[in-house]
């Protein structure tokens, strides 16, 4: 239990860290310390390691860039979405991912139940989707299989998974849920993002 103090946040990943295409309150990062000072936690501004088109491994060269020494209260990652568009390994996705994962944790100082992984949203349910000839069902099926490997490794290492996917597909039917770039989520699909993984960080931080 940690609420005795400023809680510290470091959020690692991509254009879905950032929040491409939204304000920067409007991004999931925010939007999570917005809600859990709502619920009376107080929560310093999230730092953020992401940029929009990072791999797995970009986002870990630039975390060994960044040489930060400092632990946090809570760590977020979501990463891989341009290791599938890119057509990359999903075996060195795993060797990667499981890499990044073990960085997390160090950054969280061990402690696997400040750490919370997302997955893979399907960008191909989004109209930059449909109109990339690649095939939505093509796309939908890699994404599922680069979330099949983020999610065994991070449930074999003890850490807790929150599976935003199959709502992000509902992106097909509700242009509510993409940012006007036609590809990013809008605020409001971050907004569910947040709904789907506040619970399991109050029950460590409450």
């Amino acid at each position: 239990m940690i609420n005795d103090h400023t809680i510290s946040y470091l959020a690692l990943g991509d254009s879905y860290t950032i929040g491409e295409a939204v304000p920067a309150a409007g991004s999931f990062p925010y939007q999570l310390a917005a809600q859990l000072k709502a619920e009376q936690i107080v929560v310093a501004e999230p730092h953020i390691i992401a940029t929009t088109g990072w791999t797995s491994s970009e986002l870990q060269a630039a975390i060994k860039t960044a040489a930060l020494a400092r632990k946090f209260d809570l760590v977020t990652l979501l990463i891989g979405v341009n290791n599938q568009y890119r057509g990359e390994s999903i075996t060195v996705y795993r060797q990667e991912f499981a890499a990044l994962l073990q960085t997390a944790l160090d950054f969280a100082g061990g402690d696997k139940t400040r750490v919370f992984v997302v997955s893979i949203p399907d960008w191909g349910a989004t109209p930059f989707g449909a109109a990339s000839g690649r095939g939505q069902d093509a796309i939908a099926s890699d994404i599922d299989a680069f979330n099949a490997v983020n999610k065994e490794e991070t449930l074999l290492a003890g850490v807790s998974y929150t599976d935003i996917t199959p709502a992000s597909r509902a992106a097909v039917a509700d242009p509510e849920l993409v940012a006007e770039d036609g590809l990013h989520p809008s605020e409001k699909m971050y907004s569910d993002w947040v709904n789907n993984l506040l619970p399991a960080v109050l029950k460590i931080l409450k």
